[in-house]
């Protein structure tokens, strides 16, 4: 009964599940070697390495969903208190087969949405106070079937993990030189320590952050074409998209540097600048490739 539920009638994806698998293998090995290179040149710091990396592993596993939430500010709804947005995710829920997840809503004009879980037992869909002020009951229940994929292909899980890892590296690095370098100052490790420990964790954290960056870009690729044909309305979606893009530039800096530190989570990125780094690493496609994706899903759909 369990294994029959947990399937979804969100079509599978093998090339987003082959890219996690490698993502999470890639940078699981960086990360063990990682942690051995710090073993080995802090010796004496072993035990604080192993604590912290472990520690700080199993909080970011159980409870990545509830940070990632309290952080953007998503506050859980009951379905008096938002029967519109409930309903919009009960009718994706019973179309995909799958579990109702816990239902927020964020308190923000950006407009924007996004789900965070480690399973569909703990998922947790959110959708801002923009978002649904923005859009027609068509175009939300396409932004939501976008971020429902996210918890149906377990996603959401490997970019919360994988995320994290890289950077675990950067704290990992500076807790065992404040712990262990200041007492073996006059070791001759300890100075090659203080030169290679900063520069591997550099390293760790780039090549993570950029095996992230490629992951992050198909798999919204990946639940804009499942939300498309598990609703039939590859239109909608490309609506919301349009207008939620083009609203973003009506929204105030200050506004909008509060959210893109949370991009990777969001259904559009949202940028502070136009000349801002984080648009030429971005975590999404460009709005041009996903609305060629929908069109030639309409296409194929012989959908307008």
């Amino acid at each position: 009964m369990t294994s029959a539920r947990s399937r979804s009638r969100y079509i599978p994806d093998r090339g987003l599940a082959t890219r996690m698998v490698t993502t999470m293998f890639l940078i699981g090995l960086l990360y063990v070697v990682f942690v051995g290179v710090l073993l080995v040149l802090l010796r004496d710091s072993w035990p604080v390495v192993l604590l912290i990396a472990g520690g700080l592993f199993v909080v970011q596993f159980w409870f990545s969903d509830r940070i990632a939430a309290y952080s953007m500010g998503a506050r859980e709804v009951t379905s008096e208190q938002a029967p519109e947005l409930h309903g919009a995710v009960d009718r994706i829920c019973a179309l995909a087969d799958m579990p109702k997840p816990r239902v927020a809503i964020a308190d923000s004009d950006v407009p924007n949405a996004f789900a965070t879980g480690r399973n569909q037992k703990s998922a947790l869909v959110c959708a801002t106070t923009g978002l649904l002020r923005r859009l027609n009951p068509e175009e939300l229940e396409g932004v939501l079937a976008h971020e429902l994929s996210h918890v149906a292909h377990r996603d959401v899980a490997v970019m919360t993990i994988a995320s994290f890892l890289g950077v675990l590296a950067g704290m990992m690095a500076r807790v065992a030189l404040y712990s262990g370098l200041g007492r073996n100052s006059r070791d001759s490790n300890a100075a090659i320590a203080v030169i290679l420990v900063p520069l591997i964790s550099g390293v760790v954290y780039v090549i993570s952050f950029l095996l992230t960056r490629v992951l992050s870009r198909y798999r919204e690729l990946s639940a804009d074409r499942a939300a498309a044909l598990l609703t039939g309305r590859p239109s909608a979606l490309a609506s919301a998209l349009t207008k939620v893009t083009g609203e973003m530039a009506k929204i105030p800096t200050r506004d909008l540097r509060k959210a893109e530190p949370f991009n990777a989570f969001w259904f559009a990125p949202a940028f502070s600048s136009k000349e801002s780094l984080s648009r030429l690493l971005s975590s999404h496609p460009t709005l041009e490739q996903r609305l060629d994706q929908l069109g030639r899903i309409s296409a194929r759909l012989g959908r307008p």
